[in-house]
């Protein structure tokens, strides 16, 4: 189960004007389940996205970014899970362009005006032909307020559907915005998530989309990590239609943007942090802070590296306060001139190391009472500058391995 993770209520979920969402079951892995998601967007809406830095990056993948490259007028998203059509080179790329022009074909436009999503297992031909099949279901179904049934369809390990809301108003005009991802297990992005989709009615340039999408994404989905693996599809993408009526924010200066951009950032913030609550196997959900850096490079070097660390993550996971783990993890971090004299670490609210070593007045059963907790939040101070950043993580538990070892049975 979840940590702390419910479900999203439909009627929670705002419809975005100008974004359409239809759910079929392909059958693309297992029958009779959520499985193709077709998103359709109205004329004039712009799209910005940010992809997986994964050399092996899926055929889904390249086709975005290149159908992204010719500027056209993007009018529908094409998602599936179930198989990640990843590691099938040529034949996995005309199979993804397929399922392009046969969707194109049925919304009369060109096929690089629709972006292609898949995720699921890698190495594994995409049924194309069952994609296709359903493609005419998926658009029968579209409705402006299906996002909870669209954020249940692009599932694989994930538990629970991951989606939210936040509204504004913008010269006395009502202003959505609406964000669904999945993800549980091969969770490091260096970019965004597995998959995560976000649209707002607000308008928005393009050029402008892209820098508010980049922001967004490096303090939510770049924070994030579950087992340290980099997806071959990972896929972060931020919608604007324009449906709302609002003057087009052209430029970061517009009086609108800082409020956009703060609503974009909690929604991706959001649902970063549900991938983490929905981890594989997660039974604890981790907040790592590291303040007193030169740089927010190097904060980011230890959180990481606490986060990334397997003895870490199966000690919070048996809630036991072998807490030098912490501080191993944090001397391997990759600060060559660390002075570990200077480093300060708070486990909850228990000052745990002070000087370099163990803090005289830190009590083991202290430190058990944090590591209990459901949610626990890590805190080092580098004592090196005023730099900082936060990360979030999830324990490392026997039933990560038993969803990794089973996933494709």
């Amino acid at each position: 189960m979840p940590v702390n993770l419910a479900p999203p209520k439909p009627e929670d979920l705002l419809p975005v004007r100008g974004v359409m969402l239809g759910v079929a079951e392909a059958g693309v892995r297992k029958a009779k389940r959520k499985d193709l998601l077709v998103v359709r967007l109205a004329e004039g809406a712009s799209v910005a996205g940010v992809f997986t830095q994964n050399r092996f990056c899926a055929a889904p993948v390249i086709i975005c970014k290149e159908h992204l490259s010719l500027a056209r007028p993007v009018r529908a998203l094409v998602v599936n899970t179930g198989n990640a059509n990843a590691g099938t080179g040529d034949d996995g790329l005309a199979r993804a362009r397929q399922a392009c022009a046969e969707l194109s074909l049925l919304l009369g436009c060109d096929s690089s005006q629709i972006l292609p999503f898949s995720t699921g297992v890698i190495m594994e031909p995409l049924p194309v032909e069952r994609i296709v099949a359903a493609l005419p279901r998926a658009l029968a179904d579209g409705r402006a307020d299906n996002w909870a049934s669209a954020a249940e369809a692009i599932m694989t390990t994930d538990t629970v559907p991951k989606a939210c809301s936040r509204r504004l108003s913008f010269g006395g005009k009502s202003v959505t915005v609406t964000g669904m991802a999945k993800g549980a297990g091969m969770i490091h992005p260096d970019m965004a998530t597995m998959l995560g989709f976000v649209a707002t009615d607000a308008a928005v340039s393009r050029a402008v989309l892209q820098q508010m999408l980049a922001g967004a994404a490096a303090r939510s989905f770049n924070r994030i990590t579950v087992d340290g693996d980099t997806s071959t599809n990972d896929s972060f993408m931020l919608i604007a239609t324009g449906a709302a009526g609002t003057r087009t924010i052209d430029d970061e200066r517009h009086p609108d943007y800082a409020a956009l951009a703060a609503a974009v950032t909690d929604v991706a913030v959001w649902l970063a942090q549900a991938i983490i609550r929905d981890g594989e196997g997660a039974t604890k959900f981790i907040t790592v802070r590291v303040e007193g850096g030169r740089t927010e490079e190097e904060c980011s070097k230890v959180a990481f590296g606490i986060a990334h660390s397997p003895l870490v993550k199966t000690a919070f996971f048996a809630s036991d306060p072998n807490l030098g783990r912490l501080l191993c993890a944090v001397g391997y971090a990759g600060i060559p001139d660390l002075d570990v004299g200077r480093v300060q670490l708070h486990l909850g609210n228990v000052h745990v190391a002070k000087d370099g070593g163990r803090n005289p007045a830190y009590r083991e059963e202290d430190g058990q009472r944090v590591m209990q907790q459901s949610e626990i939040r890590v805190r080092v101070e580098l004592g090196r500058g005023s730099a900082e950043t936060t990360v979030w993580t999830c324990d490392l538990s026997h039933e990560y391995v038993s969803i990794n070892a089973d996933y494709r049975s």
